[in-house]
């Protein structure tokens, strides 16, 4: 925690992710419904439609179907990190479904937070900061503005 009160920490890839090849860190989505329910019709029709199209773009995502007598419809998200993300679609358009579907692809699984600074170092230089007269002999003396 800051003194802002909210969590923080330095900008930081996961596991060197996009160093040698990406791996996406989603690895199962569970989507759980009802057969019956109104509120599930959303993503009865997004797994009519999309859900083909977005395992085949997703190979590396396992992609569960589960339908559940009397349960809210919701989208859980495994990531390798081991953290889980559940998503309530409740009235939600099958367009909806695929633009969070898409969403839940792209994060990490770490929680977001903000950042503190763009960049940092975990062995900072023992040198010191660089500046223009670093490497500047002593033996020339201080410097001064030209006389015309």
């Amino acid at each position: 925690m800051t003194s802002r009160g909210t969590p923080s920490r330095f900008l930081k890839s996961v596991l060197q992710n996009g160093v040698g090849r990406y791996v996406c860190q989603l690895k199962r989505v569970s989507i759980i419904f009802s057969k019956n329910a109104q509120s599930s019709l959303g993503i009865r029709d997004f797994i009519e439609e999309g859900v083909v199209d977005y395992a085949k773009k997703n190979p590396g995502t396992v992609v569960y179907v589960s339908p559940q007598p009397r349960r809210i419809p919701k989208i859980v998200a495994e990531y390798l990190n081991g953290n889980v993300r559940e998503e309530i679609v409740t009235n939600k358009t099958s367009a909806q479904i695929s633009e969070l579907l898409t969403k839940l692809s792209n994060q990490s699984g770490l929680d977001i937070i903000r950042i503190r600074k763009p960049q940092h170092t975990d062995s900072p230089s023992i040198q010191g900061q660089w500046h223009p007269f670093v490497n500047r002999p002593p033996s020339i003396g201080l410097i001064r503005p030209l006389k015309d």
